[in-house]
């Protein structure tokens, strides 16, 4: 098996396990080669009813813009066979900006023949890194997270693209590590009830920082689940009055920059949270580019 072939039925299974079945087939000639690249994959998932809608002849980034809307809109995952390298990079950062999952088929055929023949098709060096190098950042970003995890190294909080803010218990490091794996630099720092906050977080643009906040009963509730698996031993960090104490700080620490956006976390998954985020950064985006 090809390692476009492994990289397409990865994606495809994790596409099918967070419950997208509908898939876009993005491509600037007819789409054929992509709907048959991805018919044959879509055998190895037999009990899986997939809605495949094609679009032909997408041939600039003003399209590829139109294509991410829609895919938006309808929930869809996007499966491109995109040439012209440009057009491919402006879905990629499309996708990646409005949280829609991109399948690249083409890229990764294209830089393994362009290695294999000394990158005679395009006479550009350093080609196969620069059509994968989503994949690299895809690593560094995972390990920027974990490297900035639960407050750590907050003088370099100015080298991420997102800093989350907020109590224990408010998913901030798994929120981390799903945002790192679409490729955003992730830093989260604790709000600690008496303990003020790093003066770095107030230095970095405040589109960056992301407030998260819950109901006072509900994180109770999920501390103490987090205090009988410790044994008990925590303290007053499950006690619902030391809840509503740590949010009032932590809620007035937010009030110290109003530019800082609040999200409410409470019973929303990982994904849904997520996707405020990105549409937070993408109406910014937008606005400063307008």
């Amino acid at each position: 098996m090809s390692f476009t072939d492994c990289n397409l039925y990865f994606c495809l299974f994790t596409f099918i396990f967070t419950k997208m079945y509908t898939i876009f087939v993005v491509s600037d000639g007819t789409g054929r080669t992509a709907r048959q690249a991805l018919n044959a994959a879509l055998t190895q998932f037999p009990n899986i009813t997939v809605d495949i809608i094609r679009f032909s002849e997408v041939r600039t980034k003003e399209q590829v813009l139109n294509v991410v809307e829609e895919a938006v809109k309808a929930n869809a995952s996007i499966a491109h066979t995109l040439v012209k390298n440009n057009v491919r990079q402006a879905m990629v950062r499309a996708g990646r900006l409005r949280n829609i999952e991109t399948i690249d088929l083409m890229g990764p055929l294209l830089s393994r023949l362009a290695d294999q023949f000394e990158n005679v098709p395009s006479q550009k060096p350093g080609l196969f890194h620069e059509l994968n190098r989503n994949y690299f950042k895809r690593i560094d970003s995972m390990q920027f997270a974990f490297n900035h995890d639960d407050g750590l190294r907050t003088n370099e909080l100015y080298k991420a693209e997102i800093v989350l803010l907020g109590v224990s218990r408010t998913f901030k490091t798994p929120l981390s590590i799903f945002l790192a794996f679409k490729g955003w630099f992730v830093a989260n720092v604790p709000v600690i009830l008496g303990i003020q906050p790093p003066d770095a977080l107030f230095k970095i643009p405040p589109e960056r920082v992301f407030c998260l906040t819950t109901n006072a009963r509900r994180l109770s509730a999920l501390r103490q689940v987090r205090e009988e698996y410790f044994g008990g031993n925590t303290g007053d960090y499950a006690s619902l009055d030391y809840v509503r104490r740590e949010l009032e700080y932590a809620q007035s620490i937010f009030n110290r920059q109003p530019k800082w956006s609040v999200i409410k976390v409470t019973s929303k998954p990982i994904e849904e949270i997520a996707s405020e985020i990105l549409a937070i950064i993408g109406k910014v985006k937008m606005s400063v580019e307008s």
